[in-house]
Order: structure tokens, then C-alpha cells, then sequence
């Protein structure tokens, strides 16, 4: 039987795991941000002291992320950035179109009432008035990922799977498997209202489906809405604008024959 830690040692271990939950955040910024090319060593000392954190919470902040799969371990210790491949972009994004599929179908199949619905139903108003009004497009793609990312986040949630939950956080780990990956590619595009009208239209779909608890259905719109992103983030590669989406600088795009 265990004995309750004394105040100070309870305390020391909340900042402890505060130190590592902050550096976790903060590198994993850095990696999406450039701060570090692919197959570069992480060096402990400095990057400790850029964070100002201990180095036991930055090993264990360093040994998270090499199990999400940004980082890697080196043979003989330490931790370098990963390179990516094109086809490591295309897995994950299509690994998180069958989790958001299989989270559809069980919010169809589970859903206790209507009523559950109406935070979706909103998100969907919310979203098709903001890209109709007049604004810059730097402005129009931030506001509409916050609001993109509430209605991920609320169809997840309604599947009332925590195993489900946690495995999508495994893949959304990856900065371009995220579902707002495909916002950031159209920044600069003259259709990129048409392309968030489009997303939307499929959220208006999935919460459709859900609401008559056609499983089958909300499944397969949630799959094929991942598509979009998948498109748009090979054309991406095809115009060399890879540097547009968050952690597209640990992408290895294919040589140029």
C-alpha cells in the first residue's frame, strides 16, 4: 500500500509534469515553425535553456514526441527531427479519414438525442456566414480553423469513444494530418472560398446524417471529406508550396528528374 507524498514533494512533481507538458508544447512549435531541419540533432543544453526548463522535463517532453513521431531516437542517444515522406503525408491523412468515418458512423449509431447535434448545427451557420462576409484572407482562414477545428473536435466527441479519442490524438500529433492542414494550403488561392464552402457543405452532411442516425452514410461523408484535404495538399506538392503548411518543412519532397 502506498503513502500519500508529503506537500512539497506533491509540488514538486505538478511542476515537474507542468515543465514537460510546457516543453512538449513548445517544441513541438518549433518542429511545425522550421526551427529545426530533418535529421537535425536536438541538442539537450541549449534547447533546455531556450525553454528554461530542467533537462529531466525535457528528456521526458523529447521521448513524448518521439512516440507521437516527430522526433527520433539516434542510435547512440539523443533525438533527431524526423523527415517525412510525401506517402507518410498521404497515410496519415487517410488514417485520420477512417477514424473520422468510424467516429461519424458511431455519433449516428449512439446519439441519445437531437439535441446533441445543435453545436455542430452552429459551428455550420457560423462557418457558412464567415466566408461569405467581405475580409482579408489571412483573417477568413484564421477564424474559420478555430471554428473547423470545434467541429472536428464536436463529432469525436459524440462517437463517446475514448479509444477512439485517443487514437485520433496519435495521428492529429502530426501537423499535416490535421484537418485544418488543407486551410493552410489555400491561403494565397483566389478559390479558397469556394474550397471552405465545399468543407462545409460535407460538415452540413455529416451532422445531417448523424442527426437520422444513418450510420453508413455519415461515415462516408466523413471520408470523403478527408479527401479534400488529401487533394489539396497534392496539389500543393505539384506547385512547391509545401512551406505553407504547418511542419511542411520536415516534408522530403521528391527529387526533379
Amino acid at each position: 500500500m502506498g503513502f500519500p507524498l508529503p506537500d512539497f514533494a506533491q509540488h514538486s512533481a505538478l511542476e515537474g509534469e507542468s515543465q514537460t507538458i510546457r516543453a512538449i508544447l513548445q517544441i513541438r512549435e518549433l518542429l511545425i515553425q522550421g526551427a529545426f531541419k530533418p535529421g537535425e540533432r536536438i541538442r539537450e543544453v541549449p534547447l533546455a535553456a531556450r525553454l528554461s526548463v530542467s533537462r529531466t522535463p525535457l528528456r521526458l517532453a523529447l521521448d513524448r514526441l518521439a512516440h507521437e513521431g516527430l522526433l527520433e531516437r539516434r542510435p547512440k542517444g539523443g533525438f533527431v527531427a524526423r523527415e517525412f515522406t510525401v506517402e507518410d503525408i498521404l497515410d496519415a491523412i487517410d488514417l485520420r479519414g477512417v477514424l473520422e468515418g468510424t467516429a461519424a458512423r458511431w455519433a449516428a449509431e449512439r446519439l441519445r438525442s437531437p439535441e446533441e447535434v445543435q453545436p455542430l448545427t452552429k459551428y455550420i451557420d457560423d462557418a457558412e456566414q464567415l466566408i461569405r462576409m467581405p475580409m482579408p484572407g489571412v483573417d477568413l482562414i484564421r477564424q474559420y480553423m478555430e471554428i473547423n477545428a470545434r467541429f472536428h473536435a464536436c463529432f469525436l466527441a459524440l462517437a463517446k469513444s475514448p479509444i477512439l479519442a485517443h487514437s485520433m490524438k496519435q495521428v492529429l500529433a502530426l501537423p499535416f494530418a490535421s484537418p485544418n492542414a488543407f486551410v493552410f494550403a489555400e491561403t494565397e488561392s483566389e478559390e479558397r472560398r469556394e474550397i471552405l464552402l465545399i468543407s462545409n457543405s460535407h460538415h452540413a452532411a455529416i451532422a445531417d446524417a448523424i442527426i437520422h442516425r444513418e450510420g453508413t452514410r455519415a461515415e462516408a461523408v466523413a471520408r470523403e471529406h478527408s479527401r479534400v484535404v488529401r487533394r489539396v495538399v497534392v496539389l500543393a506538392l505539384k506547385e512547391q508550396r509545401f512551406g505553407q503548411i504547418p511542419g511542411g518543412s520536415l516534408i522530403k519532397l521528391p527529387k526533379v528528374s
